[in-house]
């Protein structure tokens, strides 16, 4: 068995360190391999579709790897929580005939989580995370200055000491989702502050609290009914 991390300017600093912190004191053997969905057009056109091209260059990178070191399969994370959003990933995913262990077992997030508990995995409860590029809004160019963006932003709100939160990229305005038990505390002129001080320095002319917080997915409600409901 290999654990197998894909790089790029999409995953956070943060995230690499963690996971790879978390495969050395589970002594799980780690390779970290290199993606180029930035040099696909189609993903930095950042569509509905972009999810898929991101896949679909993650399995094709990782299918050459796993055939040049003699693996038999590749399995990802999926679940059965994950059917119920708009993840045009997992098409790519079957396509390239990826092994989904969790989705067969039946496993939800919660289950996992609980699992994992069990397990004693520090990881247990840590909060989701996609990639950056799921922060900037459909149909404005994912490029590496905004993922860069996006990042820094993040950074700055866990070094104020949020949890579960998302940065979303709108042009001239940012987004900041906030779990809605952390709400109360970023629902002040203080913390308004702080916000606007944060994010004006890194390029954003307005600052913006959603007062619905955090929700896992949220950019795709601003995508047009049919194509959510293309599910193959």
């Amino acid at each position: 068995m290999l654990a197998v991390i894909a790089d790029s300017p999409s995953l956070a600093r943060t995230h690499l360190a963690e996971a790879a912190a978390f495969a050395r004191e589970q002594s799980i053997p780690l390779e970290v391999i290199a993606t180029g969905e930035l040099d696909r057009a189609e993903y930095v056109r950042n569509d509905a579709s972009r999810c898929f091209h991101c896949k679909d260059e993650l399995f094709t990178v990782m299918e050459a790897f796993r055939a040049a070191h003699g693996f038999d399969s590749i399995a990802y994370g999926v679940n059965v929580d994950d059917q119920g959003d708009f993840r045009p990933g997992q098409i790519a995913a079957r396509q390239h005939h990826i092994a989904a262990p969790l989705l067969e077992a039946g496993l939800s997030k919660q289950e996992i989580r609980e699992l994992a508990h069990s397990a004693n995995l520090r990881v247990w409860d840590k909060p989701a995370s996609a990639c950056l590029s799921s922060r900037i809004e459909y149909g404005r160019p994912v490029t590496r200055e905004s993922l860069s963006t996006v990042e820094q932003g993040e950074d700055a709100l866990r070094a104020l000491g949020f949890r579960q939160f998302r940065v979303r990229h709108h042009g001239e305005i940012v987004r900041i989702e906030i779990s809605l038990n952390e709400l109360p505390r970023a629902l002040s002129f203080e913390m308004a502050e702080k916000f606007t001080s944060i994010f004006k320095a890194l390029g954003f002319r307005f600052v913006t609290l959603d007062l619905e917080g955090f929700r896992s997915g949220s950019m795709n409600s601003l995508l047009p009914a049919e194509q959510l409901s293309r599910r193959a």
